[in-house]
């Protein structure tokens, strides 16, 4: 099989164009094409009064050595790669004395834990939250009635942030072993639609993730693997060997119980503040990571569309428009658009009791009113927050109170009108755009909830972004704070084995370890650490 690359047809092309273009693309008559699959299909909206799709083609032709002798050097046209997923290690059949534990049942922890279970090494999953249901209920408390449960919510629990998100599929990680393919082949088996196994920027959404997430529990539990809920690590049992090197050999339980467990995949997501600071007093290696702070920003979806795909807005093939913008500013900062979520929501997102972060979130259909994408500022350690691994903890902690006290101290966010923020006049009502975030907003001035650095730049920003896109800068745009949960504030560093620097058996994991951002690149770090787990055991 053949895999031809950027095959370009116009949007509105016949079905019978693209094995026209096939055979025009490989000089073949019709009759030596036997047969061809869409590997994935983008389109390319740079020029909105001439959309074009652009195709990866698998294709089965009569006289394929003829064919690769003609492009061998034509890299548009190569055979079709294997991507299928070669386990690195199997489990001993006399078992291992002690059962790989996984901290986290998010994207990474549920991938690493399947893997590992795949593999025979029955893990054990532990999750500070409840099962993805119950914890849906809870969440739906704070969203509702403004009612927090600490343990359960946005972060915490099956499925981790990501079950209340866009579902994105998509990063920007080089990966030659085709993992991505592996996350989003199981993503299938579970439940999620095919498509997203050949569109470029495939998504699931929150509901279809809820069931997903249920069933890979299913199938882990029954390749012999075990899930406890409510469940949250206090402590490490860390002991030093006869070199000086320090091991782990269990965990503390807030239950008081200890687990016994020399091979631990530390999943634990960008939020388990507390969790983050235990390791860093029990000296597992941590450093300080960049992360961004800023607001929700919320358009209309149709100005959005219009703007991206002109006549073209509502197209079935193109969906709900996206943005990725970016600014650099004079005060030496970055201004960029963050999980843009096309036809969703702005939802609360906090953990912690007396402060508000926000996040997006859509459903598979994308069909609510409102875009919104975090509008963020960089920010930087040795710049910001020197000094302390945990101060990024603090920072954030500061201006999520902030928020919460601009919001009324009810849980309501701080919003206000963009054309009131560039003027830097509080917001005393809203106008045409209504917001979306649950429990309700707070008309006020975000500058009391923001750094300056961070205020400057976006008021420099965001006329050039109206510029970009028409309508974004428009003065009823509603910005909502504070947006905080970019990513971890640290890195719990590790070595090429994937190990702790200096804690053997801890194995450093996901967004929380600073060492993804985002599903996709979650599950497959969860399937890199998995592997090496693999590999310390059977040596």
């Amino acid at each position: 099989m053949l895999r031809i690359t950027e095959l370009t047809l116009p949007l509105h092309h016949p079905e019978e164009a693209l094995p026209a273009a096939i055979c025009r693309r490989l000089r073949i008559t019709p009759r030596e094409l036997v047969r061809h699959v869409i590997a994935r299909r983008a389109s390319d909206a740079r020029d909105k009064t001439d959309i074009q799709l652009v195709y990866s083609v698998d294709v089965n032709v009569r006289d394929e050595a003829a064919v690769l002798a003609r492009f061998r050097k034509d890299r548009g046209v190569q055979r079709t790669p294997d991507t299928r997923y070669q386990f690195v290690a199997k489990a001993p059949e006399s078992g291992v004395s002690l059962r790989p534990v996984v901290i986290g049942a998010g994207p990474c922890g549920l991938f690493a834990g399947l893997i590992l279970a795949q593999m025979g090494f029955r893990p054990i999953i532990l999750d500070r939250g409840k099962v993805v249901r119950e914890r849906t209920k809870d969440t739906w408390g704070l969203w509702r009635r403004s009612v927090l449960n600490p343990e359960s919510n946005v972060q915490f629990g099956e499925g981790g942030a990501g079950t209340f998100s866009d579902g994105k599929l998509y990063s920007r990680i080089k990966d030659s072993r085709h993992l991505d393919r592996k996350v989003l082949t199981e993503f299938v088996k579970a439940g999620a639609p095919p498509e997203i196994l050949t569109e470029a920027h495939p998504h699931i959404g929150t509901f279809r993730l809820v069931t997903m997430v249920e069933s890979m529990r299913e199938t882990i539990e029954q390749l012999g693997g075990e899930y406890r809920f409510s469940t949250r690590v206090d402590g490490l049992d860390i002991a030093t060997d006869a070199e000086g090197k320090r091991r782990v050999r269990g965990l503390h339980l807030h239950t008081g119980d200890t687990l016994e467990a020399d091979h631990v995949v530390l999943a634990i997501g960008h939020s388990a503040r507390d969790t983050f600071a235990m390791l860093h007093a029990a000296g597992v290696y941590v450093e300080a990571k960049p992360f961004a702070i800023g607001v929700r920003i919320e358009h209309p979806q149709s100005w959005i569309d219009k703007a991206r795909f002109g006549a073209d807005a509502g197209n079935s093939i193109l969906g709900a428009a996206e943005y990725h913008i970016s600014h650099h500013c004079k005060n030496g900062r970055t201004v960029y658009s963050f999980c843009m979520c096309p036809g969703g929501t702005v939802v609360a997102a906090t953990s912690e009791e007396g402060r508000v972060a926000t996040n997006g979130m859509s459903q598979y259909s994308r069909n609510e009113r409102n875009a919104n994408s975090g509008l963020v500022v960089a920010i930087d350690p040795a710049r910001d927050y020197p000094g302390d691994p945990l101060a990024g903890i603090a920072l954030q902690r500061h201006w999520e109170s902030a928020a919460y006290v601009a919001g009324g101290s009810s849980y309501k966010a701080p919003a206000q009108r963009l054309g009131d923020f560039l003027a830097g006049r509080p917001s005393e009502s809203l106008g045409s755009v209504v917001p979306s975030y649950r429990p309700g907003v707070h008309p006020t001035d975000l500058a009391q909830c923001l750094p300056d650095f961070a205020v400057a730049a976006m008021r420099e920003a965001l006329p050039v972004f109206g510029r970009q896109i028409p309508g974004y800068d428009h003065p009823d745009v509603v910005m909502t704070g504070v947006e905080t949960r970019t990513s971890s504030p640290v890195r719990f560093t590790r070595g090429d084995d994937f190990q702790s620097l200096n804690t053997a058996g801890l194995f450093p994991a996901g967004e929380g370890a600073g060492y993804a951002g985002g599903i996709l690149s979650a599950s497959v770090d969860g399937i890199k650490v998995a592997e090496a787990v693999a590999r310390s055991i059977v040596g």
